[in-house]
């Protein structure tokens, strides 16, 4: 059965997701964004498979989640206060962040 978020809502400094399986999940905003599945946070394949992946630094502002929203019935794309937006995190990735399975 295909996972299905029913809320997430930003608690202090942590991310909360609630899922129709009544699985919740918290994950840290600075181990979401320490996590970004982007590839200019965690490197792209060259022609011959090799990942380099980049050097990233983090502003005073790189912590702060500003918005969220979904994208299709799978994943969120969040938006960061320093600008970052670029990351799409799948629902199973989301859950492997808050150290449950997500398969």
């Amino acid at each position: 059965m295909a996972l299905v978020l029913e809320q997430a809502a930003v608690i202090g400094n942590e991310l909360a997701l609630s899922f129709s399986d009544d699985t919740e999940a918290y994950i840290a905003l600075p181990l979401m964004r320490r996590a970004c599945p982007c590839a200019s946070c965690q490197g792209e394949p060259d022609a011959l498979g090799r990942v380099m992946k980049p050097v990233v630094e983090y502003g005073p502002k790189a912590f702060d989640l500003v918005k969220f929203q979904g994208v299709g019935g799978y994943a969120l794309q969040v938006f960061w206060a320093d600008g970052h937006s670029t990351g799409i995190y799948s629902y199973p990735y989301l859950l492997r962040l808050a150290g449950l399975s997500g398969n």
